[in-house]
């Protein structure tokens, strides 16, 4: 049977379209609440932190790939990432093989402001991170909301789980948590300017 024959009731469809799409609202307006107010102190928006993020899990990254994993409009990629590229904290290059794409390459200050960043993480700020609390104390773990990933997987494809999940082992692999601060653990590399 294909995908066209329709194996569920209209009503059905509606009442998942709305619920996934009330809580998602509900949950963003909190989300992006949460991160704003984490990120202000460095002059920064959601946008820039997340290209910032981006660049640091990329080891650099067209602004195509950015706009893909940002889940934002190639120009506002573009634009964002001239911002902080203006503030010193990416710069631009262009690879030998590929002239046609333009990348984006954290700075040493950029990767010190995001590292920085993440050392001021405050969980308990954060309403998404406390309300999940409770499921933690009853189950012994977060959720691990494998099917919002499912659904997401399947919009935006296996390319944008590999990165997104990349930049979790990026995290589990490089920092320590050393006295309630997250931590990058130290290495001996020159691999930014």
């Amino acid at each position: 049977m294909g995908m066209s024959e329709k194996q569920y009731s209209m009503k059905e469809a509606l009442l998942f379209s709305q619920r996934i799409a009330q809580l998602s609202k509900a949950l963003w307006k909190s989300i992006e609440k949460d991160w704003q107010q984490w990120i202000k102190p460095f002059d920064l928006n959601i946008n820039e932190h997340h290209i910032l993020w981006i660049a640091y899990h990329l080891h650099g990254a067209s602004i195509s790939d950015v706009a893909k994993f940002g889940v934002m409009h190639v120009s506002t990629a573009f634009n964002f990432s001239k911002k902080l590229e203006e503030r010193g904290l990416l710069k631009f290059s262009k690879k030998e093989n590929d002239k046609r794409n333009t990348y984006v390459e954290l700075t040493k200050e950029g990767e010190s402001i995001l590292l920085e960043l993440m050392e001021t993480y405050e969980p308990k700020g954060h309403a998404a991170f406390s309300g999940a609390l409770p499921l933690r104390d009853l189950y012994g773990k977060f959720p691990d909301i494998i099917e919002m990933m499912a659904i997401v997987r399947n919009i935006y494809g296996d390319d944008f789980m590999e990165i997104f999940e990349k930049s979790f082992r990026n995290i589990e692999t490089e920092f320590n948590d050393d006295q309630g601060k997250l931590c990058k653990l130290e290495k001996a590399e020159g691999k930014y300017a």
